[in-house]
């Protein structure tokens, strides 16, 4: 901890850093290097120390620097300052560049696919974007974003990341005591709600992770309003919905285009939130055809059986999701649709979808690890990935989201 060290960068990897050896040497002990980019030369200064499989380290100067750097955006960005961005010293095409090294690198490794990726771009432009944040309260109930890999709050007057509404909000100027963090929510109409987090009941057991937070709206409309498709959603203020406002609608013609769904088809909707796949998936099959969304929250299965009050032959369930769930759902599915959270579906449910008789599924993924791996079942099991589009859905960060469709091997291509 604390040591520096000269080190020439290496490749990106996935989780926002890049890849160096101690001692530039190819066999020395791995460094992951945090604001630096591949083919600097840097000097950093690590910040946690793995023993004898590697270490952490932040580029405090660069020596050499990459064609693709630029000048951070935000004051709060840099070594040992906010975590929430990853890349603000990246240009726009760099950053593009490197997810897209990150997605192939991950289905080379985990799928076995080598893949030329593009990742295209949203509307809106680096900042201004997000419409859901966070911010964690430090103990004095003064707000900011966590630094990265530490619960170290760095105060913040305002994140540029955040929409108008969101990254600029009021709550930033007040304090906050008992709360263990405020969060800001935009819908398509600009609303903002805020809602306050505070501590759950205190676990049974002593070395038990924190219970979840209390989440209330204290300020602003409990419920936000979004449209995609044509179509108007309504959803609870703390339930999810995607963050930047372009992705919804972007992930859903992604899918449909991949899909084609045909009237009269069946399909299966898991992590099926608010409804948004679910309606849309519904409007392409008419209502000759059946759509069965499945979510675990039961207040977003209210809000997309509100959101699906037009479409009889559309429904939701309250279930949570597993491999055993699948025989039970009484629908034998054309198309299925999925979008898990960050650790992805797993291999026993995977192998249950593949299981089916469905023709397609189309996949969401937050995480490009958590796809290639089930991709892998997917493929084991005699499929194949018929298309794999990428979207910069998170500018400044790391993240990647993807929208993958796989469709058994046999399928003639298109």
């Amino acid at each position: 901890m604390g040591a520096e060290l000269e080190l020439t960068v290496g490749a990106v990897a996935h989780g926002g850093h890049c890849v160096a050896r101690e001692g530039n040497a190819p066999g020395g002990r791995v460094v992951f290097v945090r604001h630096a980019l591949p083919g600097e030369r840097v000097r950093a200064v690590v910040t946690e120390d793995a023993g004898g499989s590697f270490s952490r380290a932040d580029a405090v100067e660069v020596l050499v620097a990459s064609p693709d750097r630029v000048a951070a955006r935000c004051i709060h960005a840099g070594p040992s300052r906010c975590g929430g961005c990853d890349w603000q010293h990246v240009s726009p095409s760099g950053q593009r560049a490197l997810k897209a090294t990150v997605v192939a690198e991950q289905f080379a490794r985990l799928a076995g696919l080598e893949l030329s990726i593009t990742v295209d771009e949203l509307p809106g432009g680096l900042l201004g974007w997000r419409t859901r944040t966070l911010y964690s309260a430090d103990q004095d109930g003064r707000l900011g974003l966590r630094r990265h890999r530490s619960h170290v709050v760095e105060r913040i007057g305002h994140c540029p990341l955040g929409a108008p509404g969101v990254g600029d909000s009021t709550v930033l100027t007040g304090t906050w005591p008992d709360c263990t963090g405020v969060e800001v929510v935009r819908g398509d109409d600009r609303a903002a709600a805020v809602l306050a987090h505070t501590a759950g009941r205190s676990p049974l057991r002593p070395r038990a992770r924190r219970s979840p937070d209390r989440v209330a709206v204290v300020d602003g409309p409990p419920r936000l309003h979004h449209r995609v498709g044509g179509r108007k959603f309504e959803v609870d203020a703390a339930e999810f919905w995607q963050v930047h406002p372009a992705a919804a609608a972007t992930f859903a013609a992604a899918l449909l285009n991949g899909l084609r769904p045909r009237p009269a088809e069946r399909v299966m909707d898991l992590y099926a939130g608010a409804g948004l796949f679910t309606a849309l998936l519904g409007m392409e099959v008419g209502a000759a055809g059946q759509v069965l969304g499945v979510e675990s929250s039961a207040q977003a299965v209210s809000d997309a059986r509100g959101n699906l009050a037009d479409l009889p032959w559309t429904s939701v369930r309250r279930a949570m999701i597993s491999a055993e769930l699948i025989p039970t759902l009484r629908i034998v599915p054309d198309l299925i649709v999925l979008d898990p959270p960050r650790s992805g579906a797993g291999r026993a449910l995977m192998a249950a979808l593949v299981a089916t008789s469905a023709r397609a599924i189309g996949y969401v993924a937050c995480d490009p690890a958590s796809l290639a791996r089930d991709v892998r079942v997917a493929l084991d099991a005699g499929w194949r990935l018929a298309s794999l589009r990428a979207f910069d859905a998170f500018p400044m960060t790391h993240h990647v989201e993807c929208v993958a469709v796989l469709v058994p091997a046999d399928t003639p291509a298109t």
